[in-house]
């Protein structure tokens, strides 16, 4: 990688820049600006109020749940596409996509329909007295589906890359399918996976189209951090709404940091691989 020689390459640069600073930090600046243009006594305030704290609660619970299951889910499909052949296995990875190519909007419809009362599977699940829709079920689910390709995308190449030529050493001396995933699988897409499940972590915390649809935007009930900054907006909390905002932008923030250095790690260690 070299240095720009030239006046056109520094121009290139120091607009890419301003356009990352027009239009990603000055937003952010702008939010915690808000946040705190009443003070620290009106922000703490915000802070403390029950339908805040609720919400932040209601989206950590979301991400905790969400998060696992995505992880377990991206590696046993990734392992699945790389490690066998099989009958519709360019179909399976076409629908690991299906989430990326669908509207949020049309994915919590989706779920509405399945798991309504106009459902048959809902009117199935009332009879039990088992609420899914407009109730925190409901919410983990749209958020596994929209997030469920994050783990398997990233782990999919990196292990194309590898190869399997060691996995299939390490059976051929007598280790069996766990002792190969945790001995000689792991170590080599364990930052992948971090990423990945950081990368998951970020969108299920941000989550706001699907979710909207299937929570019913019930205050201190289902409303997540992203439902609850639209809520205040229109009710005209301007400040309150704002401080939803900063504590979404930190958890982003604090998700782009994790992110920043499981990738600095990793370049780091391939670069000591190379020289070695």
């Amino acid at each position: 990688m070299k240095r720009p020689q030239q006046w056109h390459q520094w121009a290139l640069i120091g607009l890419g820049v301003g356009v990352a600073v027009l239009l990603l930090v000055l937003p952010l600046v702008l939010i915690f600006t808000r946040a705190l243009s009443g003070g620290w006594e009106l922000l703490a305030a915000n802070l403390s109020e029950g339908f805040m704290q609720h919400a932040l609660g209601l989206t950590l619970l979301v991400a905790v749940l969400t998060v696992p299951v995505n992880m377990i889910f991206g590696i046993a499909l990734a392992w699945c596409v790389t490690q066998y052949q099989f009958r519709g296995r360019r179909l399976l990875t076409t629908l690991i996509d299906i989430p990326f190519a669908t509207s949020p909007v049309v994915a919590g419809m989706c779920y509405l329909v399945v798991y309504g009362m106009e459902g048959l599977l809902g009117q199935w699940l009332s009879a039990r007295d088992i609420q899914i829709i407009f109730a925190w079920p409901g919410i983990v689910l749209v958020t596994i589906f929209i997030t469920s390709p994050y783990v398997a995308r990233i782990l999919i190449p990196l292990m194309q890359t590898h190869g399997n030529d060691e996995e299939h050493v390490a059976l051929t001396l007598g280790a069996n399918g766990w002792q190969i995933f945790w001995r000689v699988t792991l170590p080599k897409i364990k930052w992948a996976l971090l990423n990945g499940v950081v990368t998951t972590n970020a969108r299920a915390v941000g989550e706001f189209g699907s979710v909207a649809v299937v929570s019913g935007t019930i205050m201190n009930q289902t409303l997540t951090l992203p439902l609850l900054v639209e809520q205040l907006n229109n009710d005209y909390k301007v400040a309150a709404a704002f401080t939803a905002a900063a504590l979404l932008a930190c958890m982003a923030l604090l998700s782009l940091l994790l992110k920043s250095v499981m990738e600095w790690r990793q370049e780091k260690l391939e670069a000591l691989a190379v020289s070695a």
